[in-house]
């Protein structure tokens, strides 16, 4: 029996521990990936590679890493670890779903005897492969073209860098440098948490310690099921679709049926397609971690994470589905699809919880742009998160350039300038991109980028260029997504999916949908139209269009006369 300020105060500092290592690496990482990105994650397990707590960063990174830490424990047991190990794996099956996540994995030991470990799972910008970045959906058939594949090794042994593996890595890699300097940026994070959690562990005793794990993870569960138990019982369907997996080829069906009773929730997602010959399928860590995610958010968002907490969550995912392929089949390109599995979820729990749910999300943008730099000939990646708006919510809009669900950061215009040679012309959000409702879906954002150098190459990657982001109860759905590439006065479309050659002096524009609305769109507040208005995210004929909010052009004020008319003749 754990006493309940111990627990308290040893949950917060093992909180804290994930989120020191989080700090530790962005601020010794070499990539803007990491360092300005946040993509990242770090997290705490106990001896048996439970996830006990974790750092506010990625759910992909930290939901995969649930099952990633005990794949890891399969390949070394107890007795074949020692203190400043760190072993690192990014095989899909065991791990985030694409070989550009690496998790790195430390046991901590107080007086011999292991008490639990630390993992950190980091965005590598290039891992080999078919194109530079590492992520590509056309033209890939296996796995085996998408870079290279990581089984459960030992980079340090005892705290010793391993050459051997470093010169393997560093050999099959575009940018060797950033690479390694961004995995001994993990290193560097590992050892800062082991360092936290041994001396935690010495504090309180490893029996204390162990104790308090075993107990935050029986809370977790506990909070879990009798948040779900407050839901109606019954099966909750929603059908959506990706826009494709390449030029040329049909959408990808996505349906979820939420089974929800006793205290447990199953997500079923027979139905969906099969698999693609593509870089584009979702592995079942990577399913179930943004299914996980989804569920959290609409019941227990504000309790924290860990093992416990999922174990009502249950999964059914067909073998050979799109959601839980087989090998070996592509995934590289699997960062495009986590909006769609939360949506899909999200979708299903609005039929059982319409007062907790979020409309359709804007769809982002993760592009890759390499070339030859010509004043130094040296190789260059750029990477990108191009950032849309949150769907609407029951009480609120939705919100403008924000990361969901997967949690990065927008990284700075300024900082890509200084390291990649291009030129960010235009940033801004795209008016009436958002889906109308009572409540308007965030904006879609716009990101103009002029590039230079030899030997240019986009490889795209981003959806809802089709199929718009979904409105909730009368909402209307979010403005679809494009690419342009502007040359001389022209604009040609680029496809989300594609990979295409560019010369200097192009212009990339970025053009990201926006999210849904939620409730009907006559029920918004017309001083709230107005300030929409007035901030130049609804236009005076989008706020007749989609509002029935009449707009003088001059003084920019309400005709109340007008709108009263408009709206009766949108309810006829």
């Amino acid at each position: 029996m754990v006493d309940p300020i111990t627990l308290s105060v040893v949950w917060g500092a093992l909180i804290s521990i994930g989120e020191q290592m989080g700090v530790a690496l962005a601020r010794t990482a070499h990539s803007n990936a990491v360092k300005d990105g946040y993509d990242f994650s770090a997290a705490v397990f106990d001896a048996e590679g439970r996830l006990v707590a974790q750092g506010d960063f990625s759910p992909g990174h930290l939901g995969a890493m649930l099952y990633t830490v005990k794949h890891v424990l399969g390949y070394y047991p107890p007795d074949q670890l020692n203190d400043g190990d760190a072993i690192i794996v990014n095989d899909p099956w065991m791990g985030t779903g694409h070989f550009p996540d690496i998790t790195m994995v430390s046991p901590v030991f107080v007086d011999g005897t292991l008490v639990g470990l630390v993992a950190n799972t980091a965005h590598h910008v290039d891992v080999g492969g078919a194109v530079p970045g590492s992520q590509i959906v056309e033209g890939v058939i296996e796995y085996f073209q998408e870079g290279l594949r990581i089984l459960p090794v030992k980079c340090w042994e005892a705290g010793k860098e391993n050459e051997q593996i470093i010169r393997l890595l560093t050999a099959n890699v575009r940018l060797p440098i950033p690479f390694l300097g961004d995995l001994r940026a993990q290193a560097n994070a590992n050892r800062v948490g082991v360092q936290r959690f041994s001396a935690l562990a010495k504090r309180y005793g490893a029996g204390v310690i162990t104790n308090v794990m075993a107990a935050i993870l029986e809370k977790g569960e506990a909070s879990m099921r009798q948040a779900l138990a407050v839901l109606p019982a019954g099966e909750y369907a929603f059908e959506d679709y990706l826009d494709d997996w390449g030029q040329g080829t049909p959408p990808i069906k996505v349906k979820v049926t939420a089974k929800i009773g006793g205290g447990e929730i199953l997500l079923d997602f027979t139905g969906s397609d099969p698999q693609t010959e593509s870089g584009l399928n979702s592995y079942i860590n990577y399913t179930r971690a943004y299914g996980i995610c989804a569920v959290r958010c609409v019941t227990i968002p504000s309790i924290p994470h860990n093992e416990g907490v999922a174990r009502p969550i249950k999964f059914s995912v067909p073998e050979g589905s799109f959601f839980n392929p087989k090998p070996p089949a592509g995934g590289s390109s699997r960062a495009t699809i986590n909006v769609r599995i939360y949506d899909a979820v999200m979708g299903a729990l609005s039929k059982a919880a319409p007062d907790r749910v979020m409309a359709g999300l804007s769809h982002w943008s993760n592009p890759n742009i390499s070339g030859i730099e010509r004043s130094t000939g040296r190789n260059f990646i750029f990477y990108d998160l191009v950032m849309g708006g949150t769907g609407a919510r029951p009480t609120k809009d939705g919100i403008e350039a924000m990361s969901a669900p997967f949690n990065a950061a927008n990284i700075p215009v300024e900082v890509q300038e200084a390291n990649t040679p291009l030129l960010v012309e235009r940033i801004e959000l795209i008016p009436d991109s958002g889906g109308a409702g009572k409540y308007r879906g965030g904006l879609g954002l716009r990101k103009d980028i002029r590039v230079f150098g030899d030997q240019i190459r986009l490889v795209n990657l981003t959806d809802r260029c089709r199929f718009a982001p979904f409105g909730l109860f009368g909402g209307g759905k979010g403005k679809v997504g494009r690419t342009l590439v502007q040359k001389d006065g022209s604009e040609t479309t680029v496809h989300s999916k594609s990979t295409t050659r560019l010369v200097e002096e192009n212009v990339i524009s970025f053009q990201v949908s926006g999210g849904g609305g939620y409730g009907n769109a006559r029920e918004r507040d017309v001083e709230a139209v107005r300030r929409d208005v007035l901030r130049g995210c609804v236009s005076i004929e989008g706020a007749r269009r989609d509002y029935g909010v009449v707009i003088d052009p001059s003084t920019k004020m309400v005709d109340l006369s007008g709108t009263a008319t408009a709206r009766s003749a949108m309810s006829s």
